[in-house]
C-alpha cells in the first residue's frame, strides 16, 4: 500500500521579525530591514508551541516583532531574549493596552457612551464654536435645550427638538440642532483632543497585530536569539495497520500539524512533543488598576485654645522603621532586573527509518525529554502559511496477533475482530485513529491510546459475524457460613454466589481465539476460573479457543460475603430457632442461643402475669365507676345500696392483693431483665 499525502506544519502566531541595525550588513541596501529567521518549532499535544528565532545583529540594533493581540499575554509570560556574544538586551517595549473606556474618559469630551451631538455640546459648555445653519454664527455655548414642537396640522403629533443656545456678540440665539450643517470648535486644543479620542476609539476596533521591539546593545557582529511559547493548534496522529497472514504486520504513522500563522516557514527544525505540561493564560497585557478607598478631608469648626496636661512618662522620639526593613527597602531599590536564561535545546534527531515496501520514509526519530516524548522531524521543513500537513513519523513492522474480543455491553451477539498490537518500535505511539487493511482490503477503523515502546494494546476494528456468543447470568443461593455472638448482637455471615455462562459458537472454517471481557466488581471475588488471561482496571479477560465449526462454553463464578447483625434481645424466637438448627453453627453458639431463648421465655412469662393482674385492676376500676354512678340515684337506706357497698368492699380487698402481686412481679421482671442483659453482654462466641 502506498500513501502519499501532503499537508504543512503548525505553529501559529509567529510573525515576521525584522532587525534594523545602526551599521547595515553587506549585500543589503541602506535602511532595508534584515529578517531574524524562525529556526525551530516544537508543537505540544497540550495546545502550545515553542518558537525560536536565531540571527545576527551589529552594534545597536532593534528587532521588531508583531503579534496578534490575543497572543501578547503568552508572549509576556514566556519570552526569552539573548545576546550571545558579549552584548546585552537593553529593553523590550510594546504598546500599552489600557482599557479603552478609561482612556476615553481622560479626554475633555467623553465618547464612551456613544453620545449625541447635543450630549457632546453640553460637555463643552462655555467653549466658543462656529455654527453654519445655514447662516454662520459664532458664540459661546450656553447649553443644549429640549423643546416640544407640534408636527403636522392634522394629527398634531408632539416631538422633542434640541436647540443649541449660544451667546453671540448680538445677544442670545437658539439654533435648532436639526438645522446645523457644520459646527467647528474654535479652540484648537479642544478640537485636537476630540480628534485624538476618536483615533483611540478607532484603534479599539483594530484587530491587527501589536508591535514589540527588542533593543540590543553591543559592539560588532553578534548572535542573538528570541524564543517564546504561545498557543497553537493541537497536533494529532493517525495510523495505517496492514495485516496479512503471509507477512508480518506493518504499522505506518503520520503526524497531522497545522500552520495557522501569516508567514511562510523556511527550513524550520520541527519537533512534535506528546505530553500534558501545565499551561495557562494570565492577563499580563491589560493594565490593571487596584481600587483605592476615597478619603475626604475633614472640615472642622473654628477651634478654641486648648490646655494640655503634662505627660506622666517621657516618650521617645518618633519611631523609625526597623533596621532590617530599611535594609530590605534599599536592596530592592538597587536590585537589577532578572535575566532570563534560554531553555536547553531539544534532543537531537536520530537516523531516519525506511519502509521500502510502503514507499514512504518515516522521517522522525523519538527521544524522551523529561516526562514528555518528542518526535524530531529529520529534514528541515519549508511550509507555506495557513496550510496543514501530514508528516510521516513511523513506518516499520510490528509484533501482534489477530483475535476476536467479546463484550456483551458493546455487542450482545457477536464479538469484534481485534488485533493485539505490541509496540516494538522505539517511538511512543500517541493516541489516534488506525485504519486497518487486511490482505490488501480495507477492514475497518480503530482507535489506539498512548502506547509506550514495548507495551501492548488491543484494538478492535470490525464485527466478527462468523462467531456468536450467548451470555446467561443467574444468581445462586445465599449460604450461611458462620454465626458469631458478641455483646448481645448476633452476626451472621453469608456467601452470595453469582454465575455467568458464556456459550460460544464458531461457524468459521478456521480456529478462533476469543477474549471474553467480564466486568470487575471490586466487592466480589472471582472463584472460577481462578486466573483470567489478563485484567484491566475494569475488566477481566478470559481466553477461549474454539475449533472450526465447534462450540465452547465458559463459566464465570463470583462470590461475595455479607454480614447481617441483629439484636438478640429484639429478634423473634423463630429466627433464633432457625440458627440453632443450622449445621454450620457450633454447639457453643447453639447452647448460648438456647440459654437466650430460655431467659427470654422466663422474662415473657413474668411480663404476662403482671399484664393479667394489671388488666384485672382495670376491670375492677371500671366496675366500681358503674356502681358509684348507680348508687347516686338510690336512697341511702335502700337494700340495693347496701349490696353495692358490700360489693365495693370486696373489690377493694381484691385490689389490695392485686397491687401487692403487681409490685412483686415488677421486681421479678427487673431482676430477670438484668440477668438477660448481663448474659447477652458477656457473650463473645464465634460459630
Amino acid at each position: 500500500m502506498k500513501v502519499l499525502i501532503l499537508f504543512l506544519i503548525a505553529s501559529w502566531l509567529v510573525t515576521s521579525l525584522q532587525v534594523v541595525n545602526a551599521d547595515e550588513p553587506k549585500g543589503r541596501h541602506a535602511g532595508e530591514p534584515a529578517v531574524l529567521p524562525l529556526t525551530e518549532v516544537s508543537l505540544f499535544s497540550s495546545g502550545v508551541g515553542y518558537f525560536r528565532h536565531d540571527g545576527h545583529v551589529e552594534g545597536r540594533a532593534t528587532v521588531g516583532l508583531r503579534f496578534k493581540v490575543d497572543d501578547v499575554n503568552d508572549l509576556l509570560k514566556s519570552l526569552v531574549v539573548q545576546d550571545l556574544d558579549g552584548g546585552r538586551v537593553s529593553a523590550v517595549s510594546y504598546g500599552s493596552r489600557e482599557p479603552i473606556t478609561r482612556a476615553l474618559k481622560s479626554f475633555s469630551m467623553d465618547l464612551t457612551a456613544n453620545p449625541t451631538l447635543g450630549d457632546l455640546l453640553n460637555q463643552v459648555r462655555g467653549e466658543r464654536v462656529e455654527v453654519a445653519s445655514p447662516n454662520v454664527v459664532k458664540g459661546a455655548i450656553l447649553g443644549v435645550e429640549k423643546k416640544k414642537r407640534a408636527v403636522g396640522r392634522e394629527d398634531g403629533q408632539i416631538v422633542e427638538v434640541e436647540y443649541l443656545n449660544l451667546l453671540t456678540d448680538d445677544g442670545l440665539i437658539a439654533v435648532p440642532l436639526e438645522q446645523v450643517q457644520r459646527l467647528r470648535l474654535l479652540d484648537e486644543r479642544l478640537a485636537a483632543d476630540l480628534q485624538q479620542a476618536l483615533e483611540i476609539l478607532a484603534a479599539g476596533h483594530n484587530n491587527q497585530k501589536k508591535a514589540v521591539e527588542l533593543k540590543f546593545d553591543g559592539e560588532g557582529r553578534r548572535r542573538v536569539r528570541v524564543a517564546y511559547v504561545v498557543q497553537t493548534p493541537v497536533w494529532k496522529t493517525s495510523y495505517r495497520l496492514v495485516l496479512d497472514d503471509q507477512k508480518a504486520p506493518y504499522l505506518q504513522g503520520w503526524a497531522i500539524v497545522e500552520n495557522t500563522t501569516d508567514d511562510d516557514w523556511e527550513n524550520v527544525r520541527l519537533s512534535l512533543v506528546s505530553g500534558r505540561p501545565i499551561s495557562f493564560v494570565m492577563d499580563l497585557y491589560q493594565p490593571l488598576y487596584a481600587p483605592r478607598p476615597e478619603v475626604r478631608p475633614e472640615l472642622y469648626l473654628s477651634l478654641r485654645p486648648q490646655v494640655h496636661g503634662q505627660a506622666m512618662v517621657e516618650m521617645a522620639d518618633a519611631a523609625m522603621p526597623p533596621p532590617e526593613l530599611q535594609a530590605r527597602r534599599k536592596a530592592m531599590a538597587a536590585a537589577p532586573m532578572a535575566v532570563m536564561s534560554a531553555p536547553a535545546p531539544m534532543a537531537a534527531a536520530a537516523a531516519a527509518r525506511l519502509a521500502p515496501e510502503q514507499g514512504v520514509v518515516a522521517g522522525a526519530s523519538g527521544a524522551q525529554t523529561g516526562e514528555l516524548f518528542q518526535y524530531a522531524i529529520q529534514a528541515p521543513v519549508t511550509l507555506a502559511r495557513q496550510h496543514s500537513a501530514l508528516l510521516p513519523i513511523l513506518g516499520e513492522e510490528v509484533a501482534g496477533k489477530k483475535l476476536s474480543i467479546y463484550n456483551p455491553f458493546v455487542q450482545p451477539k457477536h464479538p469484534l475482530h481485534a488485533f493485539r498490537l505490541k509496540n516494538t518500535s522505539t517511538l511512543h505511539l500517541m493516541q489516534g485513529p488506525i485504519t486497518v487493511f487486511d490482505t490488501g482490503t480495507y477492514a475497518g477503523d480503530a482507535r489506539i491510546e498512548d502506547t509506550a515502546p514495548g507495551s501492548e494494546r488491543l484494538i478492535s476494528y470490525a464485527m466478527d459475524l462468523t462467531t456468536e456468543v450467548e451470555s446467561d447470568r443467574k444468581g445462586g443461593p445465599q449460604n450461611l457460613i458462620s454465626v458469631a455472638l458478641r455483646k448481645g448482637t448476633l452476626i451472621a455471615r453469608r456467601r452470595l454466589i453469582d454465575e455467568t455462562v458464556y456459550r460460544v459458537r464458531n461457524r468459521d472454517r478456521k480456529e478462533k481465539s476469543l477474549l471474553i471481557e467480564h466486568p470487575v466488581r471490586f466487592d466480589w471475588d472471582l472463584t472460577e476460573p481462578k486466573n483470567p488471561a489478563e485484567r484491566t482496571r475494569d475488566l477481566y479477560r478470559f481466553a477461549v479457543k474454539i475449533a472450526a465449526d465447534k462450540a465452547e462454553s465458559l463459566r464465570v463464578r463470583e462470590e461475595r460475603q455479607i454480614a447481617e447483625s441483629v439484636s438478640l434481645s429484639d429478634v423473634g424466637p423463630d429466627v433464633l430457632v432457625t440458627y440453632i438448627g443450622a449445621q454450620v453453627v457450633s454447639e457453643k453458639v447453639k447452647d448460648a442461643l438456647r440459654r437466650v431463648v430460655e431467659l427470654r421465655e422466663t422474662l415473657e412469662r413474668t411480663r404476662s402475669e403482671r399484664a393479667r393482674r394489671e388488666q384485672r385492676v382495670g376491670e375492677i376500676a371500671q366496675e366500681q365507676g358503674r356502681i358509684r354512678e348507680n348508687m347516686a340515684k338510690l336512697a341511702p337506706s335502700s337494700p340495693l345500696t347496701n349490696r353495692y357497698i358490700k360489693k365495693l368492699d370486696e373489690q377493694e380487698t381484691e385490689l389490695d392483693g392485686l397491687r401487692r402481686e403487681i409490685e412483686g412481679l415488677k421486681d421479678t421482671e427487673a431482676r430477670q431483665q438484668r440477668a438477660l442483659n448481663d448474659y447477652l453482654l458477656g457473650l463473645d462466641l464465634e460459630r
